[in-house]
C-alpha cells in the first residue's frame, strides 16, 4: 500500500509542478505584452496613432499639415488608423505566446481566437471623397425676404395734401369761437 501511497504523491507533486510552470510562463507572456504598444501612421504622414496591447488608444499625434483637410476626412483617418493598429494586436499576442506559452496550448489558442474577434482585421482603406463644396453660412430670419422692386424709370410723385386758406375770422387763440358762448 506505500506504494500506492507514494505514486499518488509524486503525480500530485508533478501536477503541481506542471501547473506552476504553466502558470509562469502565462504571467511571462502577460508581462511582455504588457508593454506591448502599436503605432500606425496615414500615408502623408499626417496623422498618427498608438494603441496598447488592451487596444486603448495612448498616443495621438495630428501634424499642423493636416489643418488643410476637412475635419471629417482627419477624423475618418483616427478612426482607420486605431482599427489598424487594433487589428495587429492577436499578431503580437501570438507572438508572445509562441516564445513563451507555445501554440499548441489549448487555452493559448482560445486567448488568440478571442483576441482575434475582439480585434478584427481593419476594413479596406476607402478612395477619400470628393471634396464639398464651400457652404455659405446666413444668419438671419429662416424665410427668404422677397427680392426689392425693379426700379421704374420715372416713379410716380405723392400727391401734395391740400391746405385751407385762412379767412379773418380764424383765430389762434380761441380754435374757432368763446369758450363762454
Amino acid at each position: 500500500m506505500p506504494d500506492n501511497v507514494d505514486a499518488s504523491e509524486r503525480m500530485v507533486d508533478n501536477w503541481t509542478k506542471q501547473i506552476q510552470e504553466t502558470a509562469a510562463r502565462y504571467q511571462a507572456m502577460a508581462a511582455r505584452m504588457q508593454g506591448q504598444t502599436v503605432t500606425e501612421r496615414s500615408k502623408d504622414n499626417t496623422i498618427e496613432v498608438t494603441v496598447d496591447s488592451k487596444g486603448l488608444l495612448t498616443n495621438l499625434v495630428i501634424s499642423e499639415a493636416a489643418s488643410g483637410k476637412r475635419m471629417a476626412e482627419v477624423s475618418s483617418q483616427v478612426m482607420r488608423l486605431v482599427q489598424l493598429a487594433q487589428s495587429r494586436i492577436p499578431e503580437l499576442l501570438q507572438a508572445a505566446m509562441a516564445e513563451t506559452v507555445g501554440t499548441t496550448d489549448e487555452t493559448a489558442n482560445r486567448v488568440i481566437a478571442e483576441a482575434q474577434s475582439t480585434f478584427p482585421e481593419a476594413p479596406p482603406e476607402e478612395d477619400p471623397a470628393p471634396p464639398e463644396p464651400e457652404r455659405h453660412h446666413r444668419f438671419g430670419p429662416e424665410e427668404e425676404e422677397p427680392p426689392p422692386p425693379p426700379a421704374q424709370a420715372n416713379p410716380p410723385q405723392p400727391k401734395p395734401i391740400p391746405r385751407r386758406r385762412r379767412t379773418q375770422d380764424d383765430d389762434d387763440d380761441d380754435f374757432g369761437g368763446s369758450i363762454l358762448s
